[in-house]
């Protein structure tokens, strides 16, 4: 199974599917009116305080400013900036035990934490939440690893999966114009640039060297013969099941393509049940480890969304950095329909130059331009 027919087969269709249930995901809708409630009993409250002396340290008013990343109450009056080292409880300066779960609060000592829980812990559980969605943002949108070099002339593995070979006979992957140097040389017998193994022959040769490699835990043999298994080549039985779980054990050793192996299961229901929640789920952990077309998908999911695109061109962008033509041909949509700024095209432009300056070869060429099956750029 290529990732190109896999890319093509999550069609516009499936997208549409989901982009309803998804696209508003992270977005919060606020109540005016109860905004505006809520205002006025603050400020009311913030009066009473402040004629006391007192500072506002609440719990709940703590979770507004860390939200908003200011020192201003949500009545629009400004706090004081020592808030910050206030007990949360007592309202005492120079708290300094932490709460040990959100982070957010300080108190003079346990036994103000202690008395202060009960109150506390909605708010709590909403800035753990809180935070835990900004770190996981943080790594969806990290930029990811790059692919490994070719072990025989060390420059960057293309993208397109023509441009290198997996050699099951040492477990290396070695692209298209190291291959097509030795076969020019070999008298037809195929050998391997790295090893120097034959070619294997038959079928049967073929799914015994796969099977070898995956038994002492090769990752990338586990994905390719999943591949065999669901597209049932290689003189192997079509079985989606066979191949989601070789799928599932490579993406356990940190297979990206892998990953979005079982993201697309997922979504057509080959060997597992059709999960769309579980596909996204896949797609971004296949995005997080390097899975450019996993990534592609992921900005497909939000562009349908007006409030979401900035989201799909963050997806696009890191994708083109990784040579996946398609989206560069996506954010080139959004500049001309105004969707994404001239400074959002530029960077796409730069950075897959910058992957064309990193794969390009004189080697490669010459091998692209005598086989269409050792294409290595779109």
């Amino acid at each position: 199974m290529s990732s190109k027919d896999e890319t093509a087969a999550l069609s516009s269709n499936t997208v549409d599917d989901i982009s309803n249930d998804i696209g508003t995901m992270g977005i919060c809708n606020n109540n005016e009116t109860s905004a505006a409630a809520a205002a006025c009993d603050m400020s009311t409250s913030k009066k009473e305080m402040m004629s006391s002396g007192k500072k506002d340290t609440s719990c709940d008013q703590k979770l507004d400013n860390v939200k908003t990343g200011t020192n201003i109450d949500i009545c629009g009056t400004c706090t004081d900036d020592t808030a910050e080292d206030s007990c949360a409880n007592c309202g005492k300066e120079g708290a300094s035990n932490t709460c040990n779960k959100c982070k957010s609060v300080k108190y003079c000592n346990a036994a103000c934490k202690k008395k202060h829980k009960t109150k506390h812990k909605k708010a709590c559980e909403r800035l753990q939440e809180e935070e835990r969605r900004r770190a996981a943002e943080l790594r969806l949108f990290k930029n990811p690893p790059q692919k490994d070099d070719c072990p025989i002339c060390f420059l960057l593995l293309p993208y397109v999966g023509s441009g290198y070979r997996y050699k099951a006979c040492c477990g290396k992957i070695i692209c298209s114009g190291c291959i097509h140097a030795v076969m020019k040389t070999d008298g037809g017998v195929g050998l391997c640039p790295f090893c120097r193994t034959p070619t294997p022959e038959t079928d049967e040769e073929v799914v015994k060297g796969l099977q070898k490699r995956v038994d002492i835990g090769d990752a990338e043999a586990m994905s390719n013969l999943g591949s065999h298994y669901s597209q049932g080549v290689c003189g192997l039985p079509q079985d989606y099941t066979k191949a989601f779980e070789l799928y599932h054990r490579a993406a356990e050793l940190g297979h990206a393509p892998s990953l979005y192996y079982i993201a697309y299961a997922y979504f057509t229901g080959n060997g597992v049940e059709i999960d769309e929640k579980m596909a996204i789920h896949y797609l971004e952990k296949g995005a997080i480890k390097g899975a450019a077309n996993a990534r592609h998908i992921l900005g497909e999911v939000f562009e349908g969304n007006e409030i979401n695109k900035e989201r799909a061109i963050k997806h696009y962008l890191i994708a083109v950095k990784s040579g996946f033509n398609k989206s560069l041909k996506e954010i080139q949509q959004f500049y001309s329909k105004g969707k994404a700024t001239k400074a959002d095209y530029t960077e796409a432009l730069r950075a897959y130059q910058k992957y064309l300056d990193e794969v390009k070869s004189d080697q490669r060429d010459e091998a692209a331009a005598f086989d269409e099956e050792y294409k290595y750029i779109e």
